[in-house]
């Protein structure tokens, strides 16, 4: 019987022995495809610009960028800021689109661009609006710059502190029309910031950067950005051109529902620049998604609260979550909620409370405040007291196990 069961083991010894390398071989394969990326994205596109940005205009993500930052001067690209202070205004309700606005002698005697305004006449703001955005005029913009706060200069002050608050910090403005100064410059990055705010702060006046036409006094022009009519994702910005700054595009594109921004800085030609734009925008749609992460107010978690008059806090996000990430990937995105333990009342609705960290894979991709979604005004006093005693006992029990 031992003889017998011993020669059936050596028998078996190599058949064992092969399946214990296949499972090994396997095992090896299976952590390798883990392992192994889901998506490849090859690098960014080369352009013949200076400078060069693509932003996500939802989730802020720059997917692609050259000397972002480098300050250049911006050209008629300059008017984003000069049409956005007009639109905040619109938007506020101290201006209306019919307001009549006169137009003074250096207004109409602004060189360059025109929207062909006359001297000692008046413009309704919205005309003067579209004449900014769509044609380019120096002199429309010169005369809102008067409107809005007395001179140019002025409004170059205004418009440099909103610089500042939009994060702009490689920008400076000395005029609302882009005409050549030294001390006037801006960078990619920031005019993708501004045209990011443009885009998400007054959605109801963005339709007009999309005007492929504009008349006014009977003069008819078109609008320069050539990708209007070459792409129907297109429907904005603005172009730029002086001898020192080159030929500049930014431009907006929206497929499905993803938005992007390109800022296409110092380009040679017209043609160049409709054609650097068009390869960041196809880079960026064709290789990146934009998903939806939490809808604006969603409760993520329902924490303890102590001495309050209810036992719990909805906690989520006061804004809509967006991350952009290579596209086949999403499956790789986590959210970890880090929520401020100890809660005590009273609590006011948008406190913040906490974070929430997105990662894709072990890279942290975003964070977002997490706050609460309801006030919760303080107990009565016995149902503190009893808190206060189920509080020291929970803490107390939770500290052995720490």
């Amino acid at each position: 019987m031992r003889f017998t069961f011993f020669f059936s083991c050596r028998r078996l010894l190599p058949l064992l022995l092969l399946l214990v390398g296949l499972l090994l071989v396997v095992t090896q394969a299976s952590a390798q495809t883990a392992r192994a990326p889901q998506a490849m994205i090859p690098s960014p596109p080369q352009l013949a610009a200076s400078s060069w940005i693509l932003m996500d205009a939802d989730s802020g993500r720059v997917l692609a960028e050259h000397k972002a930052d480098e300050r250049l001067p911006p050209a008629s690209l300059t008017k984003l800021m000069t049409a956005y202070l007009v639109e905040r205004e619109l938007d506020r309700g101290n201006i209306a689109p019919d307001d009549l606005v006169p137009i003074s002698e250096k207004a109409w005697r602004t060189g360059g661009s025109k929207m062909f305004i006359e001297v000692d006449t008046q413009v309704p703001v919205s005309e003067l609006l579209h004449g900014i955005i769509i044609v380019s005029g120096n002199d429309a913009s010169v005369a809102m710059a008067e409107y809005l706060a007395g001179g140019e200069r002025p409004f170059a002050d205004l418009m440099n502190q909103h610089a500042s608050r939009l994060g702009m910090n490689n920008t400076h403005f000395v005029n609302a029309t882009g005409l050549p100064d030294d001390d006037h410059y801006s960078s990619a990055r920031d005019l993708a910031l501004l045209s990011k705010h443009i885009i998400n702060d007054y959605p109801e006046h963005y339709a007009m950067y999309a005007t492929k036409h504009f008349s006014y006094g009977g003069i008819e022009q078109p609008n320069r950005n050539r990708l209007l009519w070459r792409d129907s994702s297109v429907d904005g910005l603005k172009t730029g051109w002086t001898e020192a700054a080159g030929y500049c595009l930014v431009a907006s594109a929206k497929r499905n529902d993803m938005r992007l921004i390109s800022v296409v800085m110092g380009t040679a030609s017209e043609e160049a620049r409709a054609q650097e734009t068009q390869k960041l925008l196809s880079y960026g749609f064709r290789y990146y998604e934009t998903l939806k992460l939490y809808d604006a107010g969603a409760v993520l978690n329902t924490p303890r609260v102590w001495g309050g008059d209810k036992n719990q806090l909805r906690v989520g996000v006061d804004r809509k979550v967006v991350m952009t990430v290579p596209r086949a990937r999403s499956e790789e995105l986590t959210a970890k909620l880090d929520i401020q333990a100890d809660l005590s009342a009273p609590i006011t609705a948008g406190d913040r409370v906490g974070t929430m960290e997105v990662r894709q894979g072990d890279k942290v991709v975003g964070e977002q405040p997490l706050v609460a979604l309801e006030s919760i005004e303080e107990g009565g006093l016995f149902k503190r007291f009893f808190d206060q005693i189920q509080r020291f006992f929970t803490n107390l029990i939770g500290g052995w196990f720490d």
